[in-house]
């Protein structure tokens, strides 16, 4: 039931600036009481008045949770002192502030409102200082009056402070203008919350503005599942579903906006049959690597649908299918390397014998412009990686070794002895100019370069990575295509893999040595369908239980006591909790909440909203951050927190990094983290939740992306029924790429 609560700010204990989440404590009727919610820009001094509902925190007790509220400036003089000394404007502080209030008493802030010149009349004020006082308070006046307005339509005061952020003083008239705009100009502000504000301003359900907004929401959407583009008839469906309008609304937005720039429809059909090249494109005898923006399409795909492109996405495709066939029409930068002695130099060097598929990727690596390797675990990769890696350095070539991720790079250089970078770090990144450093003018200085973990690269980063690539240098991918596919959209590895284009030899043989493991054997048992298969003394289990909330506890239990007893693994840095959900009893969430409170029960804790952080706990930085140089899937322990500061120093292996306190949803727990954030990773054992709960997310390749995690030992803990329900589902959702196509039909 919703209650409404008033009193005046006594302290600011928490807030985040990005989130406007606050805990703050309000005087109210004589009693100090704890206030949360989204209270940005909250200060001491203010009154406040609360709609809302208690609640009762399992550890701080009762606090009020804060729905709407309204906020009045203080109205005694203590009050006015204690608010103009908060913080609130920058340049006023304790002293100045007592001053300020001394000179006007009750009536200080109608002159910061209406007379700020009277400023100089307190000693220590001059013209300039005036200038920059009343610019501070007009901007927080400006704020507030957004908020006011924001609130009457249902928004939130964290919302108020981007809007205001983004638009300046003229946020006002730019919601009342168009509040579709937010959607589209501000990162984190959705269709949902645009159209929420939209329909309570009375903006009809059918306008063109809406049904635009309607058509960008639904292709970023379909992006996040992955796809480069949707067919167009699928997507004014799809709209149709979100919207609730006419689809002829729908498709005249679509029209729009591919007039606009904002879109780009292409009848792959009709281009199959030599139609004209849009306006917005290239023409053939344009191509080249010197020209940036837009490339050329390549060639169309065959399908009859017209298919509808962000801008960005159709660039990055066509590009990559351009940059790959320049790379293999230009002539090596280097001298070539005769293969046959190169084979045997190595078997010498090496004092091994190449088993035949081995043989065939050195030689075609070494013969050809682009080509990809691709197997399983234990399938000799790293062997030929190392032994290509020998023979270039012989040849005194100029190599380059790059992987998506950290971990990925680290095992990389690990195998290889020689240094990997992510691509990320190889392309060097700048966070101040948001952009690449690395790319066609000014390209990397490389002969070779050689990328593993190739299925974890999407669309967007091959597509920087081959603009910086020199058309003379020799490309290698190295990857399994049978794991997960990226996490961004598209699906690089396998679209080039089945485009024909360039040279594929696929490792399919496993080794005497792995075969010695069962996690191997049955990773390639698990790929092909097959149920996996164990023996007492092992380094692969499946253990039945059908109970969610016992496999939770068996979880517990295995972490804590029988992995360590019998493998001598440390529970935190070496025992990794892999699950196919976020939500239930054995999701992320309450796995990880479940074994802080087992493996790390220090008292010391940061609580953030649901979230709380403890002096040693496991953690994972789940974006890339390159001003600290940590990146999503990197993880680290928890070394230090200041509770003064709210603030938490994270190790990761040798560095230490900190974060402020609007820093912290840069990172979330790690004890349990799901199957997609593990890819590029290993770990020394993983235990893997398989149950039918997880139906939706039960597939092949996700249960043989998880197992190939493990380096000495792999639970699985579930159903016979739920692990073969995911063996049977190939079915996984298909990608609507163009690349293979484009790739295919040059």
């Amino acid at each position: 039931m919703t209650e409404e609560l008033e009193g005046v700010v006594e302290n600011l204990l928490f807030a985040s600036e990005d989130s406007g989440y606050s805990v703050v404590r309000l005087r109210s009727g004589g009693q100090l009481v704890t206030v949360v919610g989204n209270l940005a820009t909250t200060v001491p001094g203010e009154r406040l008045h609360l709609k809302g509902r208690w609640t009762d925190h399992p550890r701080f007790g009762r606090q009020f949770a804060v729905e709407k509220y309204e906020s009045h400036a203080p109205a005694t003089v203590e009050g006015i002192e204690r608010y103009l000394s908060s913080g609130l404007i920058p340049g006023i502080g304790g002293r100045l502030a007592g001053r300020i209030v001394r000179a006007f008493g009750e009536q200080t802030l109608e002159v910061l409102d209406r007379q700020p010149q009277r400023l100089s009349e307190v000693e220590g004020i001059g013209r300039k200082r005036i200038a920059a006082l009343q610019a501070a308070w007009k901007q927080q006046r400006e704020i507030r009056k957004v908020m006011i307005f924001l609130q009457s339509y249902g928004a939130g005061p964290a919302l108020a402070a981007k809007i205001y952020k983004r638009y300046g003083d003229h946020s006002i008239t730019v919601v009342q203008e168009n509040p579709y705009r937010l959607a589209l100009d501000m990162l984190g502000v959705g269709f949902l919350t645009a159209d929420r504000i939209a329909r309570a301003m009375g903006l009809a359900e059918d306008s063109p503005a809406r049904a635009q907004a309607g058509v960008l929401h639904t292709l970023e959407e379909c992006s996040a599942e992955g796809h480069l583009y949707y067919p167009r008839v699928a997507l004014i469906q799809r709209c149709q579903k979100l919207l609730q309008i006419d689809r002829g609304i729908i498709g005249a937005a679509v029209e729009d906006l591919d007039r606009e720039g904002k879109l780009i429809t292409e009848d792959l059909q009709a281009r199959a049959g030599g139609a004209a090249p849009r306006e917005t494109e290239l023409a053939s005898g344009q191509a080249g690597r010197g020209v940036e923006e837009p490339p050329p399409a390549v060639r169309p795909v065959n399908v009859v649908d017209p298919a509808v492109y962000l801008p960005a996405f159709y660039r990055a495709e066509t590009g990559i299918a351009l940059l790959l066939s320049e790379l293999q029409a230009c002539p090596r930068n280097s001298r070539r390397i005769d293969p046959v002695r190169a084979v045997a130099w190595i078997q010498e060097r090496m004092d091994i014998e190449l088993a035949g598929k081995q043989l065939e990727a050195l030689r075609t690596a070494l013969e050809s412009e682009i080509m990809v390797i691709t197997g399983g675990p234990g399938t000799g990769k790293t062997t030929i990686l190392r032994a290509l890696l020998a023979v270039l350095e012989r040849a005194g070539l100029k190599i380059l070794l790059a992987a998506p991720t950290g971990r990925a790079a680290k095992r990389m250089q690990e195998a290889g002895g020689h240094e990997a970078r992510t691509i990320h770090r190889l392309l060097e990144y700048s966070p101040r100019e948001g952009q690449f450093r690395r790319n066609q003018s000014n390209p990397l200085e490389c002969h070779w370069l050689i990328l593993d973990e190739a299925s974890m690269i999407d669309t967007l980063l091959m597509y920087h990575l081959l603009k910086a690539l020199p058309p003379s240098s020799s490309l290698v991918l190295v990857g399994d295509a049978d794991q997960l596919p990226s996490v961004g959209p598209g699906c690089v590895l396998k679209d080039i893999i089945t485009s024909g284009r360039v040279p594929v030899v696929e490792l399919n043989e496993v080794f005497r040595q792995a075969e010695a493991s069962q996690i191997v054997v049955n990773a390639h048992r698990i790929n092909i369908g097959l149920m996996p298969v164990g023996r007492e003394e092992g380094d692969f289990y499946f253990i039945r239980q059908e109970d969610p909330e016992e496999v939770l506890r068996l979880i517990l239990k295995l972490c804590r006591e029988r992995i360590p007893a019998r493998f001598g693994l440390d529970p935190v840095e070496e025992i990794q909790v892999l699950s196919p959900m976020h939500r239930g009893p054995v999701g992320v969430s309450n796995l990880n909440r479940v074994l802080q409170e087992a493996l790390n029960p220090n008292r010391v804790e940061l609580v953030q909203g649901e979230r709380c952080f403890r002096p040693g706990d496991k953690v994972m930085q789940v974006r890339n951050n390159y001003d600290k140089e940590v990146f999503n899937g990197d993880i680290g322990r928890v070394e230090r927190i200041d509770m003064e500061t709210r603030s938490v120093e994270v190790r990761y292996e040798e560095r230490r990094v900190g974060y402020g306190a609007t820093e912290l949803d840069q990172i979330t727990l790690a004890y349990a983290v799901s199957v997609h954030k593990s890819q590029g990773s290993e770990f020394p054992a993983v235990i893997i939740p398989v149950l039918t709960q997880h139906y939706m997310l039960l597939q092949r390749n996700l249960i043989y992306t998880a197992v190939t995690r493990g380096k000495r030992l792999v639970v699985l803990v579930g159903t016979k029924k739920a692990l073969a329900i995911a063996l049977k589902n190939t079915d996984t959702q298909e990608r609507f790429t163009g690349l293979r196509a484009r790739l295919a039909n040059d």
